[in-house]
Order: structure tokens, then sequence, then C-alpha cells
């Protein structure tokens, strides 16, 4: 069904999803996941209508990229080329820059009751990104989860590392600051003012960065070392659980990527965003922020005839 028109005349269409004890709404404005029903609780934040995307939407169930978080400086090396790009946060390149693929309309080219593909063709040179990428997304819901499938191919060496950006709520309201959580990670990523990584990983023991063992995201939020709540990469090794303590509702997330940005809506103020400080808390599985300007980080590069395949999963128990 039709859900809008955008400004420039395209048509976003919704298409429904639903399993029997799930019910997902897949957007094709930034492939964004606008809702998904668990046991009757929506547990995703979203809008119902295409202007609050288009005007007043932090990534919202966002697929972003082509590169998800931050590249220092919008600038990086690739074989020797250089390659500048929009800034958007701070002095740095975020979330693809100021067009990602979070604004771009994307193609559904197939669709079910249960799964749903849209695909979005990159040209050479959009947002200063090099080649033409051609990326597609697969929702499906099986059982008790949601499952978030990428694909990727270039015709030129390019980097990329693609993510959804849903704000998790596992009570349907109010904030997350009684979430329980629990990372599998023994390190994190340690960032400059600018959250730009320093390229430490640093082990979370001792810190208000350890969910080694399941805590409240509130329990530490305030501690001065996190800057406003939590914003940073972990280092994984396992996967991550929540649960929501008041309805008993959990969620366990496996990926095949190297980490997680685990961020807390630290910047939702209720106005500008329509839903408040820590609303909602994201899981935003990933490769690690600038990589590109960071040897040591696993590699974000992608070049041709070597498909990118990426798969996380949701599970709700």
């Amino acid at each position: 069904m039709t859900f809008g028109t955008t400004p420039s005349g395209e048509r976003v269409e919704r298409h429904v999803l639903s399993n029997g004890s799930m019910r997902a709404a897949i957007l094709s404005y930034g492939a964004i996941l606008q809702s998904l029903e668990v046991s009757g609780v929506d547990v995703v934040l979203g809008y119902d209508n295409l202007g609050d995307y288009l005007t007043r939407s932090h990534y919202f169930g966002a697929v972003v990229g082509r590169y998800g978080n931050r590249i220092a400086g919008g600038r990086f090396t690739l074989d020797g080329r250089d390659h500048e790009l929009p800034v958007n946060n701070g002095p740095n390149s975020l979330h693809g820059g100021t067009h990602g693929f979070d604004t771009r309309v994307w193609r559904i080219t197939a669709a079910s009751d249960t799964a749903v593909t849209l695909e979005h063709v990159s040209p050479d040179g959009e947002q200063g990104y090099p080649g033409t990428l051609t990326v597609s997304v697969t929702y499906t819901l099986t059982g008790d989860a949601i499952r978030i499938d990428y694909h990727a191919v270039t015709d030129a060496p390019t980097v990329l590392n693609l993510t959804n950006h849903s704000y998790f709520n596992l009570a349907g309201g109010g904030d997350v600051l009684k979430h329980v959580v629990r990372i599998d990670a023994d390190h994190y990523l340690p960032v400059d003012a600018t959250q730009i990584p320093t390229g430490e990983l640093a082990p979370v023991a001792g810190t208000p960065f350890d969910f080694t063992s399941p805590r409240e995201i509130g329990e530490r939020i305030a501690d001065p070392l996190l800057g406003g709540g939590y914003d940073h990469c972990y280092v994984l090794r396992g996967g991550i659980e929540v649960r929501e303590p008041a309805g008993g509702l959990a969620m366990e997330v496996t990926t095949t990527e190297p980490g997680v940005q685990f961020y807390t809506g630290n910047v939702l103020d209720g106005v500008a965003t329509a839903y408040g400080k820590h609303a909602g808390l994201c899981l935003e599985t990933q490769h690690f922020p600038d990589s590109p300007n960071r040897p040591h980080f696993p590699s974000t590069v992608l070049r041709p005839g070597e498909p990118f395949e990426s798969t996380t999963t949701y599970r709700f128990v």
C-alpha cells in the first residue's frame, strides 16, 4: 500500500509482514522498520506518517549506509586515492552523510506474508563514495524472530558498513532505563571528544561499559565517563540480551558482524523527535566506526567480485 509521496514525487510503499505471532511494517523510504508488534506490544519507535520521517527522524528504524556510524573528518583513502564525504556530525561524516540510505526510496523486489526484500542502487560518487553499489536488505519473520539479511555488490573498490537503526523499547512506552542488558563483549572502543574511536580496544571490566553480566541501563548511565549516555561500539564475542522486567518480554540478538553500537537515545528531546530522552535503545550491529582510517580494525573494504553478506536476528522470548 502507498504510505505517502516525497517532495520530489517518489511514492513510498508500506508492506506488512505477519506470521501469526508477530507483525511488522516495512517502508520503502529508508528501508525502515516502522513497527514490530510482539505479544501485542509495538517494540520499536516509529511514526505514522511520512512527513515526520522526512523532518523529525533520528534514523528511526532505517537502514543506514553507505557507511553506518562515523568516519573521522569525512575523509578516507582507498588504494591510494583520497575520498571526501559530507560532514554532518560535528567534524565527521555520520551514517552515510547528509543524504544516506536512510533518505532514499528503495525498490521492493520481492514480497510475501512473512518476508520482503528492498533494493537500492547507489551510483558512483553518491555522497563521495566510490563505485556503483547495489545493496539489498531482506526482512523475514520466522517463528519468534525477525531476521535482517544484507547483500551488496560493487563495480569498483569502496567501503561499506550497513546496519539497522531501530530504537527498541520492550515496554512499548516510557524510557528504557529499567531495561536489563547483557552484552557478550570483553572490550569496547573508547572515543575522543567527537565520538571517533581512539584506536584502542579497551577492557570493559571495572568500567560502566561492563555488561558481561545483566545490568540495568540506568544504573550507571550518569557516570561522567559516558558523556551523557551510552553511544559506544562493543567488540562482540557472542550475542546480546535485553529484558524488560515489568512486562517480562526479552530480546536476544545474534549477528555475523564483529561489533554493535549500543546507543540509548541520548539526544532525543520529545520535541524535535516526538520521543523523549532514553525512549529507546539501539543495537546497531556493524563493523567498527572509522574503520577505513584504522588499518588494524576489521576491514570494511568491498571489492568487485566479493559480495557482502551479513545477517542479524532479533528473537523475542
